[in-house]
């Protein structure tokens, strides 16, 4: 399973994130480029334990609970999934700020491996092994990555 604690796989993300420009266009969703590369800074800085999102429902904590086994399955994540608010950029988002942060936490997120990893538990999966997270944000990247076509 590709996952961003394999240095080939981090590498592969990023030299797909590299090939993004201001003139990218999205191929679903809403989202611009920057404020897609906003999004996923969110995410990963999540993962870390930068950041953490207010606590849902117990509804929605226990679908989450049921969708785990998927998201981290083999198959790629869906078009136009849901979002925490977090997680969401309306603003203009400079493409190229986005990306130096968002570099700068793969590679800190890839080199700190399990150690770098949040111990809170994920808003909507619940509890996360570093090796979940690590999947987890992969799949992240990939599928917004192929929302602009790279």
């Amino acid at each position: 399973m590709n996952n961003l604690f394999d240095r080939t796989d981090t590498a592969a993300i990023i030299a797909r994130m590299n090939k993004l420009t201001p003139e990218s266009q999205r191929l679903w969703g809403t989202m611009d480029v920057g404020q897609m590369m906003a999004h996923c800074n969110a995410s990963l800085e999540t993962a870390m334990g930068l950041n953490s999102p207010k606590a849902l429902p117990f509804y929605l904590r226990a679908l989450g609970f049921l969708l785990k086994k998927t998201i981290l399955g083999t198959k790629p994540m869906a078009k136009n999934m849901g979002t925490d608010k977090l997680y969401i950029f309306t603003d203009d988002r400079n493409l190229e700020e986005e990306r130096v942060k968002v570099l700068k936490h793969i590679v800190g997120f890839f080199e700190g491996g399990a150690e770098k990893c949040t111990k809170q538990p994920q808003v909507f999966f619940g509890k996360m092994e570093p090796s979940e997270w690590a999947v987890m944000q992969w799949k992240h990247f990939d599928h917004h990555l192929r929302q602009f076509g790279v």
